[in-house]
């Protein structure tokens, strides 16, 4: 990927928390009305949008960072080789 692809992505976001050594991947999307309203983790747990927000923010969660539009927070996917773990790729529970 070339650096632009990576930096452009990276300058849309607020904050790009450090994960913990123990992180968890999100691996599926709750929505509600088309919207995203919460993740489930690797683990199984799930967690409502701003629940994963704070969890990301204290390292709890990787491969995300934390964007805002109109005053809401929201994770986006950190820009890596591999489209498969993009938030926007992963199934809708």
């Amino acid at each position: 990927m070339s650096n632009l692809k990576k930096i452009l992505p990276l300058n849309a976001m607020s904050e790009l928390p450090e994960p913990n050594a123990d992180a968890k991947s999100i691996t599926a999307l709750k929505k509600s009305g088309g919207k995203i309203v919460g993740y489930q983790l690797e683990d199984g747990s799930l967690v409502n949008k701003s629940d994963a927000v704070n969890l990301a923010r204290q390292g709890g969660i990787k491969g995300v960072g934390i964007a805002k539009n109109k005053g809401t927070e929201y994770l986006k996917s950190l820009p890596d080789e591999n489209d498969k773990n993009n938030l926007s790729n992963l199934p809708t529970m």
